[in-house]
């Protein structure tokens, strides 16, 4: 069943709101009858509030906001405690398109506590907030640029009984008959077109990279996503393609803006994704690792995870790319400024002494920084040998191996020089992930840590004295293991971005998280709870 969009037009509706006090909304906005504000707990689901409202009333729903439980959303407080305000960012307020019966605004919020007593600490977008203002009393900027990768699948199903073998059978009948089937529900769990047996152009094992469209079945899906991105929230969509992995994996990556920006673009993108899944009747899957196999995630069996490789450029506070200032008209700062990053006469990757410091915080930090940027159990089946993930903590110019990357396609280009931490992946707050790699880089160039020499050589293939002999160490076996680093390492945090109390809670509901999946280890149920508690990350 290939992919077919419903043939819908989409027109622009992206607009100023503080054009001026008497609310220089378009045409579309003042008919806007519910007003849905969103916001992100601390394990980055991207949650939503509505309020009907006519145009008399959006300007006051978007100048006070309105009111929230706390105690209901896991994390931000207790009950004694609940009493929290939603106060919209004006600057974000769109249309949203995925309503057809009726017209709806979206607004994202930041949250407060009531009564006047300032920002919520556990508030992830607090946190990027407060990362880009550390870095303005430094006169920097930062530029961020994710690249976000996901499965479209045209079924999931993963309830440990013959009742789930069935269904897949009857989805897989639909499609085309399954090859072989199983009454293991773990191996019929996850249903693509792409698979052999399913569609009637599958894709081998680890060979979807630039699928040709005979084979793609997700082409005019990405068009749609793109499309959407652009016209409604003023998203720029760069690339899009179908990624390794043979299962439906798609790509979509947009253009690089400051931390908080780029955090938010992340939340609507997978929300976009998801809906436009949803709308054609498939499934969008953010897991890391949904397809693994439990006793041995290196297994040659298993395909490429999920990756959100993210990078980073900085600059003084009078600079930033030329890509942000075509991207917003309004953009006012010079150029006069370089990227710090950047150095021409380097020749080995034209990177600057500022940005090897950078990367040697970055390494330093590496073992308590995944668990913020790679949080969940399922993200460290994905950060195995032999799947473009990273397992090794070295850095190196286009060597995909390492953990760090500075991408050499283009030599001697200022405004395109940056670093590529390839550890995160999507299942992360983006907000923390961002504002983490941010503070690690910059104790890097405040203590002038040396990253070491580049490492140009294929890690995945070294033996283990080799890997000694050059000092390379690998990244954390698991959550457990990495949320024992933060533990032990969080001061380059705290003294940045994270306030203790929100660094601590986060630590606490990641404890919880480990136990609840250490407690099905060893069982059938082991692999399906990982499914119960990521499938929605």
């Amino acid at each position: 069943m290939s992919y077919h969009p419903k043939g819908n037009d989409y027109d622009t509706y992206v607009t100023d709101v503080d054009a001026n006090r008497s609310i220089g909304f378009s045409e579309e906005l003042q008919r806007i009858e519910f007003l849905q504000f969103r916001y992100t707990n601390l394990f980055g689901k991207y949650l939503a509030k509505y309020v009907m409202s006519d145009y008399d009333e959006l300007y006051g729903f978007l100048k006070k906001g309105i009111g929230l439980d706390g105690s209901s959303v896991k994390g931000f407080t207790e009950i004694n405690e609940s009493d929290l305000l939603l106060v919209p960012d004006r600057h974000t307020l769109r249309l949203n398109p995925f309503f057809t019966k009726f017209s709806v605004g979206s607004v994202i919020a930041n949250v407060h506590k009531g009564f006047g007593f300032g920002r919520l600490s556990k508030d992830p977008r607090f946190v990027s907030e407060n990362m880009e203002e550390y870095l303005a009393e430094s006169n920097l900027t930062c530029q961020i640029g994710p690249e976000v990768e996901c499965f479209v699948f045209d079924n999931i199903s993963f309830r440990d009984n013959l009742e789930n073998v069935s269904e897949v059978k009857r989805h897989s009948n639909e499609l085309g008959e399954l090859a072989s089937t199983s009454e293991s529900s773990t191996s019929n769990m996850i249903v693509s077109e792409e698979q052999y047996g399913v569609g009637k152009y599958p894709i081998n094992r680890k060979g979807g990279y630039d699928a040709p469209p005979f084979q793609d079945s997700l082409v005019e899906f990405r068009f749609e996503v793109a499309t959407l991105l652009k016209n409604y929230y003023g998203i720029k969509v760069t690339n899009l393609n179908h990624e390794v992995a043979s299962t439906g994996q798609i790509e979509i990556n947009f253009v690089h803006s400051k931390l908080t920006d780029a955090a938010d673009n992340v939340q609507i993108y997978k929300d976009v994704v998801r809906n436009v899944a949803k709308k054609h009747n498939k499934i969008a899957n953010f897991m890391p690792k949904p397809l693994f196999d439990e006793t041995n995630p290196a297994s040659s069996q298993a395909d490429n995870g999920s990756g959100m490789h993210v990078s980073i450029s900085l600059w003084d506070k009078s600079s930033s790319p030329a890509s942000e200032s075509s991207r917003h008209p309004s953009f006012s700062k010079t150029m006069s400024s370089q990227n710090i990053f950047f150095d021409g006469d380097d020749p080995y990757a034209n990177v600057s002494q500022s940005g090897r410091y950078f990367i040697g915080g970055i390494l330093d930090h590496s073992k308590s920084l995944v668990a913020i940027t790679s949080p969940t159990v399922n993200s460290y089946y994905r950060m195995v040998p032999g799947f473009e993930a990273p397992a090794y903590i070295a850095w190196s110019r286009g060597n995909r191996s390492a953990i760090v990357r500075i991408p050499i396609n283009d030599k001697l280009s200022k405004d395109s020089k940056r670093v590529e931490f390839r550890a995160p992946d999507p299942s992360c707050n983006p907000y923390l992930a961002f504002s983490a790699i941010v503070a690690a880089g910059l104790d890097g160039m405040r203590k002038k840590i040396d990253p070491g020499d580049p490492v140009d050589e294929n890690i995945y293939k070294m033996s283990d004295s080799q890997r000694n002999d050059l000092g390379i160490k690998s990244v954390p076996g698991s959550l457990e293991e990495s949320i024992a680093s933060l533990k032990s390492d969080c001061l380059y945090l705290t003294n940045t971005c994270f306030n203790e109390e929100c660094l601590g809670t986060y630590i606490d509901l990641k404890e919880d998280e480990i136990s609840r999946v250490q407690r099905s280890q060893g069982t059938r149920e082991s692999k399906l709870q990982q499914f119960y508690m990521y499938y929605d990350v």
